[in-house]
């Protein structure tokens, strides 16, 4: 599953950034178990349609980027990938203290999230360098470019800095869609309700082309384009070319 990756310019901060252990990957992790319980529950109360599986490399750093339609989406993707999938999350999905709250720290600290502080002041920069070392160990690093979910279902303007990761680290991003889910959690917000879901993957992507150019404005800006134009097909969503955060603050 993957959650919402911040340009280097958002103020956002990864919790312990360097050294934040992972769950690791393996038949006798909780990542497997957790896919062993929940998956077919999960499937019962959201039959997935999962499409261009194969399309995800089973070895190696891997970048994936897609629409985020409501909080579910994190919650259905990482069950339906093969491979675990590292993201970057809200630290209060980890620090509550009612059962639903260590419920909630169990599964996503579980399937691979890295928590983070949205007040810190080096945030972008920390979350940066979070998922570089997660492709470096060679593991899935996802993320929602438009680095927030969708007000409104459609597609927004995607963040640079999934851009600057894989030139970063030269790691194949494959894009996807989550359709459907918005349906199930009007808002993203509240109980969903049960329903069907379908998970796209495209063909991955990679940029090698830009070699050496991963501080060029206009670069990272085309690579990032590039991705949500792929995002779009997938997806069928109208396109916005405009941040999320700011029509959500208009």
């Amino acid at each position: 599953m993957c959650v919402g990756y911040p340009p280097a310019s958002m103020v956002l901060t990864c919790t312990d950034p360097i050294t934040h252990s992972l769950t690791p990957e393996g038949p006798l992790s909780r990542f497997a178990f957790i896919k062993a319980v929940l998956g077919p529950i999960m499937r019962l109360m959201f039959p997935t349609r999962v499409e261009g599986a194969e399309n995800i490399p089973g070895t190696g750093p891997v970048i994936l980027a897609g629409n985020h339609l409501t909080f579910i989406d994190s919650m259905i993707l990482p069950l339906v990938c093969n491979r675990q999938v590292c993201f970057i999350g809200k630290d209060e999905y980890v620090t509550g203290k009612s059962l639903k709250g260590r419920a909630m720290a169990w599964f996503f600290t579980g399937v691979g999230m890295i928590p983070v502080d949205r007040d810190g002041a080096n945030g972008g920069v920390a979350a940066l360098m979070t998922g570089r070392r997660v492709l470096e160990e060679g593991r899935i690093f996802g993320i929602y470019p438009e680095g927030t979910r969708s007000p409104d279902g459609r597609l927004y303007r995607g963040r640079t800095g999934i851009a600057r990761l894989t030139l970063m680290t030269g790691a194949p991003v494959v894009p996807f869609a989550m359709i459907g889910t918005d349906k199930l959690q009007p808002g993203g917000a509240g109980m969903p309700r049960p329903g069907r879901v379908t998970v796209r993957f495209g063909e991955p992507m990679e940029f090698s082309r830009y070699d050496g150019m991963g501080r060029d404005r206009y670069v990272l800006r085309a690579v990032t384009d590039s991705v949500m134009t792929e995002v779009m097909r997938l997806s069928g969503q109208e396109y916005v070319d405009m941040y999320a955060t700011k029509a959500k603050a208009a």
